[in-house]
Formats: structure tokens, sequence, C-alpha cells
């Protein structure tokens, strides 16, 4: 039966997609910010210094008259010396009237810059920006410098267009969010792709609960990665719990069925058999009722008990529960006067379900105490981690062709002696149940001898 489909807003691929887009943008936003940040003070840097070796350059060629005017030869700088070149330089007095300009300023108007350069100190330089209506915003540098021989300070201010630095910056801002924008694009298809192939497991465990929903396969796979494998392997517990559960059912329907056979034909017997009744034949019946009844209660107590093996059970010590039932066994078949002996090499315990280890042994040693002569042996040992007992009896054992049958539900080697059958079925499954063996062998006391292997996982 399918489960029901739920409609969730996000898949978990959408939810990291989506979380991983936004931190990528953000990250590449702060990025870009940073570095453009970075790059127009690089460049503002550049201006000031460039400036301040122009003027370092003016006052190397400069030669004052005694008049206050100033003789400039032409400069190395070309600039300087063409028209609305971008590079402008002017000399200015204390007063801040100006005594030289370069031939590139001829159409420069000081007074709208509205530049500050009085009261410069000797030896500062003053940076800032100025804007005039012909040549647009400009930067400019201006440096105080004092004549000794004319006793007087002048100001050497070089200019520069602001428009070839803006047309570098707003290049490298295209370049540098082109890239950027690359760089996001190549990063989210990486981390789509990515993604893809860190989900691909996830997607083989859908996959894969879809064909055992289906019935194309048993169980999950074992080629998962480490942060899986837990998950896989439980779920596979689960199914196998489920397809014992399932498996339990089946098979108690069964067993019930089967066991109920000898009593009603018994029943079917006394009514086909006699017209009358008697008293005898009454309790023969009620007998027989009462012996389904308990049949009927054992087997829908089974029915109901989990198939799971429990990982943290408490360790169940199997000495007291073999005493136990040999006790109870001695009186069941007191006419026979049965010899038990009970081995344990080293203190064994059963990590499981108590109830279950005492129906286990219970079947058992009911059997060996059935069908032996007078000797029934019962031995207990705990090696790798692995809980071996081992039950034997004197009696006239099993066969080697009929012991895979006797394992069957139902079946009996002996047909002589009453019962349901079951016995060793019943164990079966409960040694099954715990991912345990249960091998039929011949016991030097001449009898069979019943050994189980339960792993300690």
């Amino acid at each position: 039966m399918s489960l029901p489909k739920t409609k969730h807003k996000y898949s978990l691929q959408q939810r990291l997609v989506l979380a991983f887009g936004i931190l990528l943008i953000l990250f590449l936003s702060l990025t870009g910010l940073v570095l453009d940040q970075a790059y127009k003070q690089s460049v503002e840097a550049a201006v000031e210094e460039r400036l301040q070796l122009q003027i370092y350059a003016l006052l190397g060629v400069a030669e004052p008259d005694f008049d206050g005017s100033f003789f400039v030869p032409d400069l190395e700088e070309a600039r300087f010396n063409q028209l609305d070149s971008g590079l402008y330089a002017f000399i200015l007095d204390e007063n801040g009237h100006e005594v030289w300009r370069s031939s590139s300023s001829l159409n420069i108007n000081l007074a709208q810059l509205n530049l500050l350069l009085l009261d410069i100190e000797p030896g500062l330089t003053v940076f800032g920006n100025a804007e005039n209506e012909l040549q647009g915003p400009m930067s400019y540098a201006a440096y105080g410098t004092y004549w000794a021989n004319l006793d007087r300070i002048f100001n050497f201010v070089v200019m520069e267009s602001v428009a070839p630095t803006e047309a570098e910056i707003r290049e490298f801002q295209s370049s540098l969010w082109l890239w950027l924008g690359g760089l996001a694009v190549f990063l989210s298809l990486a981390q789509f792709m990515l993604l893809r192939w860190g989900m691909t497991p996830l997607k083989q465990l859908a996959g894969e609960l879809t064909d055992i929903e289906t019935g194309k396969k048993e169980q999950l796979g074992e080629d998962y990665p480490s942060e899986l494998q837990a998950l896989s392997q439980n779920m596979n517990m689960l199914i196998k719990s489920e397809r014992q559960r399932q498996s339990r059912y089946r098979s108690t329907l069964g067993d019930l069925a089967h066991s109920l056979k000898t009593p009603l034909a018994v029943i079917s017997g006394i009514v086909q058999q006699k017209k009358r009744v008697n008293k005898n034949d009454l309790a023969d019946v009620a007998e027989q009722v009462e012996r389904m009844n308990q049949i009927v209660s054992y087997q829908l107590g089974r029915a109901v008990q989990s198939d799971q093996k429990r990982v943290l059970a408490s360790p169940v010590a199997v000495e007291p529960v073999i005493k136990k039932l040999g006790d109870a066994l001695h009186k069941v078949y007191l006419d026979k006067q049965v010899n038990l002996v009970i081995q344990l090499e080293t203190e064994s315990f059963f990590y499981g379900e108590e109830s279950d280890l005492t129906e286990l042994l219970g079947n058992l040693m009911d059997n060996a105490f059935k069908y032996c002569n007078e000797t029934v042996h019962v031995s207990a040992r705990e090696e790798d981690r692995k809980l071996m007992i081992n039950i034997e009896d004197d009696g006239s054992g099993v066969p080697e062709k009929q012991r895979h049958w006797v394992l069957e539900r139902g079946a009996r080697a002996d047909t002589h002696h009453s019962g349901q059958g079951i016995g060793l079925a019943v164990a079966l499954e409960i040694i099954g149940s715990y991912g345990g063996e249960l091998k039929i062998a011949s016991s030097a006391l001449g009898g069979a001898s019943m050994q189980v292997i339960i792993s300690r996982n």
C-alpha cells in the first residue's frame, strides 16, 4: 500500500540551492563593493602622488624675478603646453594673485574654482577638488613654499581633470562586475552539480524504497556513504521486522489450524461413533475443548509478540532459566526419572527477552525429555560474542535425512508420541528473530543434539 504523498513548499535540494544562492549573492556583492572602494582609494592616492610629483617638477624649473613674476620654461610633461589638455599648473602669491599659469590653463577662470589656497604653511601640500563649467570636476594639489631671496611665500598649484580617472574607474567597475557575475554563474552551476551529486545517495535511497514497495527488491543496498549507513541498516531491520511480523501472522494461522486438527478429530470421532454421550465422553470433549482454548490463547499470544530483536536488551543469565525449566520438566516426566546434567563452562548470558529464552529452551528441553531414554545433557558457553547452547539426549536421535524436514512447521520425526509437532519450528522462529541458527546433529549420548547459536550484535 502506498503512503500518502504530502506536498512541501521546497525540496531539500531547493532549500540548499536557495540558501547558497542568497549567500553567494551577498558574498559577491560585498566583495564587489570592497574591491570597488579599494580601487577608488588606490586611484585617488595615485592621482595625489602624480600631482605631487608634477609640483616638484614645476618647483625644479621655476625661476622667480625680483618683481614677483616667474619664468617657467617648457615642462617635460607635454600636457602643460597643450591647451585644455586636462593638466594645468598655476603659481599664486601669498594673497592668492596669479603670477604664472601653464599654456594648458589659458581658458580656466581661477575665480570660478573657489580654491581655498590662502595661508598654506610652507612645505605643506593641500589636496582638494574643484569644478569648472568648461573643464568639469578636477582634482588639485597646492604646495606652499617660502622664497628666501624674495622673502615671499608662493603657492604652486597643479590641477588635473577627473574625467580620465572616472573613466578608468568605470572601466574597472564594468570588468569587476562582469567577472563577479561570471563567477556567480560558474559557482551556481558548480553548486548545483555538487548538490545533485551529493543528493544522489538520497535519491538512490528513495528509489530503492520505491522498488521495495513495488516488490522489485527485498532490501536496501549497502553502497551508501557512512552518514547513511546507519539509516539504511535500520531501514533494513525495520523492513525485515515487518516481513517477519507478517510471516508470523501467516505462520500462526497455519499453526492454529494444524494444532486444532487433533482435538477436533477426537470430538468428531466421539460424536460419530456414539449416539449417546456418557459422562466419560463428556469429560473427553471438555478436555479437548480446553486443549483447543489453550492452543488458541498460545498462538494468539505468539502472534502479537514483536519480532524485532532488542538492540539494548538487558542480559539474561542462562543457567537459572535452564534449572527452572529442568525442575518443571522433572515433574512433567516424573515417571521417566530423567537424569538432567547441566554443564556451563563460563557464566553465559542471553541478550534479549527472558520470555523468548524460556520458550526457546522450553521447547527444546521438552523434546529432549520426551524422546530420551534416561539422560539429558544441557551445556552453554560464550565464544567470540556468540552464545552456544547444546541440548543432547540418549534417545533414538533424528536421522540425517529427516533433520531438515523436522525443522519444518508441524513436522515430527516420531509420530507415536502426542503433541502438536511445532516445538522445533517455534524454537527456530525465535532463534531466527535474533539472527541465530539451530543445528541438529547426533549426540555423543546416542540421541539427538540440538545446538543453538545466537550472535551478540
